[in-house]
């Protein structure tokens, strides 16, 4: 155990290091320390975008999800993939068009003053349930791993990841985004593999995996799996190419970049929907019985799957990797919800508050504010996440899908329909955001899967096919009904009163308009590299004393090759770093 303690231990010192390196790339101003000043390269940004998307969630309530029913959960990750092919097609270039610094200074030009207010609050809100979830997830796990109470593991990875956050700002957590999907990637190919040669090859793992490796156990209508992935692609699609989640390409140096971004985050993401989650298929073969090992965590049992499997088929230091890579990744989507929404309270609340009052507050001033309202934000999801691991009836999967479906899609409808949607009355993204909430109250109280299914006249429906059916009643509820309505609402616009009609113009006008670096850019893009190449290789040197642990051979070869990576990849990262400077 003693080793899984170091790896942990050194890991954080490694992710600690990256906010110093960076702290001063993100304190010149409120652009560098929100946005980077949109200066990064497009492998920083498109694995940050990966990374947005991954959480503690993913080796936990997923992984779960997958144990017992197979399959169907890659669907959601395709879903994410699909997202972000459209992404680069069409939404990440215009997102960095905007020519923003925060994504609510996006939602003001499109919308104006009032719904940038109403939705700076409505967002920070969102992210702070949000963030509890995710808080919520990795303290499951951790607690788990280190046999400590639940509520103290929350505390304290809660206060690691705001210290991080607060401290370096954007070039920090994407920085460490990209270390981070190392990371990720080695410890899940890794285990993937191992898993794969314990089960006896991919079709194995297909033929024998109990109660059907496609439909899983407790589906009896494939229809239903189907509908269910279908909607997915559209709930996805609202959740990830949004006016609030272009965040993620805000970042970028100029326009190609960030449509380059969106196909790595997309690549990643594709071929993550299978190598996540062959570890958990495994071990449903090979530890049928792995939920009754924690069967403390009630209705999360099976969500300690992927410790589980560590344990048992593992080298000795790759649960320490694995638990590094959780911490990894939920801080990734936390440090960067923790930034996006200091920038919104900063640009979007407190500075116009004060323009209001007739004081005009230096940049240095707002940096502070935002160092403020960061450590602020990240002390309410602690508190969220405590109030979530009080929900023992819900597992991670569900408690995640409720949250993302009910809340967050109806306050994102707007902010993507109003990408296409031009001229819409002032009223209408508030009003459709009501709207929104109303029809998930509906579907979850009134038009319930059990009231379907006996309109059809189908058998009574399994606990899973109850939680899929809802799941889509809602997502179709706010596709035909929420988003129908703020398309209706131009029925109602009058340009003739609309006071906000130039702005709106000039937006769209800058939205198609290529965004280009300037001259000064060559040397923050040698700096990006030379600094992260100089962290990678840290780690890899550190993934290459793991050698050094008492394992039989093949444990150490496991861990030689893994280090072997990614020191390749932070000399690639120092050579071209070097290459720049010649260049210059």
């Amino acid at each position: 155990m003693v080793y899984e303690y170091l790896v942990i231990a050194a890991y954080f010192a490694l992710v600690i290091g990256i906010a110093f390196v960076f702290k001063r790339m993100a304190n010149k101003s409120t652009s560098d320390y929100f946005r980077g000043g949109g200066r990064m390269l497009w492998w920083m940004v498109g694995s940050a975008a990966f990374m947005a998307q991954f959480s503690a969630w993913t080796f936990t309530g997923a992984a779960g999800k997958a144990f017992t029913d197979g399959f169907s959960i890659s669907l959601v990750f395709f879903a994410n993939t699909f997202a972000y092919i459209c992404g680069w097609a069409y939404f990440a270039k215009r997102f960095r068009q905007m020519r923003v610094d925060t994504p609510t200074e996006g939602i003001k030009r499109r919308f104006g003053h009032q719904n940038e207010l109403f939705f700076s609050w409505a967002i920070i809100i969102f992210g702070i349930i949000n963030g509890g979830v995710w808080l919520n997830a990795l303290g499951v796990f951790t607690g788990t791993f280190f046999n400590a109470d639940v509520s103290i593991t929350i505390i304290g990875t809660g206060l690691t990841l705001l210290f991080i956050s607060v401290l370096s700002g954007a070039w920090g957590v994407v920085a460490s985004d990209f270390l981070q999907t190392l990371v990720v990637a080695v410890v899940s190919v890794a285990c993937a593999v191992v898993a794969l040669i314990e089960v006896g090859g991919p079709v194995r793992l297909v033929a024998d995996f109990p109660s059907g490796f496609i439909m899983g156990p407790d589906m009896n209508y494939g229809l239903l799996l189907f509908g269910t992935f279908i909607f997915f692609l559209v709930k996805q699609m609202i959740t990830i190419m949004n006016l609030n989640d272009s965040y993620r390409f805000l970042t970028a140096k100029d326009s190609k970049e960030a449509s380059k971004a969106a196909i790595l985050a997309a690549t990643l993401m594709g071929v993550g929907s299978i190598i996540f989650f062959i570890p958990p298929w495994a071990s449903a073969i090979l530890y049928p019985d792995a939920p009754q090992a924690y069967a403390q965590l009630g209705n999360k049992a099976a969500d300690s799957v992927y410790l589980v499997f560590t344990q048992n088929a593992m080298p000795i230091g790759t649960v320490g990797l694995l638990v590094a890579g959780l911490f990894a990744a939920t801080m990734s989507s936390m440090d960067s919800s923790l930034n996006k929404t200091a920038g919104i309270f900063v640009r979007s609340v407190y500075q116009p508050l004060l323009t209001k009052k007739g004081k005009k507050p230096t940049d240095k001033s707002l940096l502070a504010v935002g160092m403020a309202a960061s450590t602020i934000n990240g002390l309410l999801v602690i508190l969220a996440a405590l109030f979530f691991k009080s929900l023992k009836e819900l597992s991670l999967f569900e408690l995640m899908m409720q949250v993302s479906t009910m809340i967050q899609v109806p306050l994102l409808v707007p902010l993507l329909f109003g990408l296409f949607i031009k001229k819409t009355p002032h009223w209408a993204p508030w009003a459709t955001v009501a709207l929104g909430m109303f029809v998930s109250w509906l579907m979850m109280e009134v038009i319930t899967p059990e009231l379907v299914a006996d309109m059809m006249g189908l058998d009574p429906l399994t606990r899973r096919e109850s939680v899929d059916m809802n799941l889509m009643l809602t997502i179709m509820g706010h596709l035909f009904i929420t988003a129908g309505f703020f398309c209706a609402t131009s029925l109602f616009y009058n340009g003739a009163n609309d006071l906000h009609k130039a702005e709106t113009e000039r937006f769209f006008a800058d939205v198609e308009t290529p965004v280009v670096s300037d001259g000064e850019q060559d040397e923050y893009d040698r700096q990006q590299r030379n600094k992260l190449g100089t962290m990678v290789m840290i780690m890899g040197s550190g993934m290459l004393a793991m050698t050094l642990i008492p394992n039989p051979l093949s444990g150490r070869i496991i861990f030689a090759l893994c280090a072997g990576v990614v020191l390749f990849v932070g000399y690639l990262l120092k050579k071209s770093a070097n290459i720049k400077a010649l260049n210059e």
